[in-house]
């Protein structure tokens, strides 16, 4: 197999999922930090978390893909659309190199439901695993309104 061709996904559990991000898009991992909540914020979105000095906005993965909120033990930071996310979720599995023919478009009944959230499906040893769009995770109209009032 060429290794040329393979993706390179962080892959983490939140919940019962195994969600995965290509590692282009990921700035770094790091333990959970206290989170300050952010009135009129959609459910998804805890708060913000102050990180390497500036206010970022995160963003319960589990919540977003319409699941319980979990207590998040990490922190992924993430380059979404021009501004960087934390995406809390339960544990960092690593990374994992999968070949792109592994992962499909979803099914015509998930996508317009799962469209901005979800970007292909595939298996991991045997597992679902949800592969993650990172560039559109939090409205513009709700980061900018939050990170303009924080103090870092």
């Amino acid at each position: 197999m060429d290794d040329s061709n393979l993706a390179l996904l962080l892959v983490c559990r939140v919940e019962t999922r195994l969600c995965a991000l290509p590692l282009e898009h990921v700035v770094e991992t790091l333990r959970a930090l206290p989170i300050e909540p952010v009135a009129d914020a959609p459910p998804f979105v805890l708060g913000l978390a102050v990180i390497r000095g500036e206010p970022l906005p995160v963003v319960d993965v589990g919540r977003l893909l319409g699941a319980d909120s979990a207590q998040a033990e990490r922190f992924v930071i993430v380059n979404a659309g021009g501004r960087r996310v934390a995406l809390a979720v339960d544990h960092v599995a690593g990374v994992r190199a999968v070949a792109p023919e592994s992962l499909v478009a979803l099914p015509p009944l998930m996508h317009t439901a799962a469209s901005d959230v979800i970007a292909a499906i595939g298996l991991l040893d045997a597992e679902l695993l949800l592969v993650l769009q990172s560039t559109r995770f939090v409205p513009d109209e709700v980061v900018r309104p939050a990170c303009e009032g924080a103090q870092p």
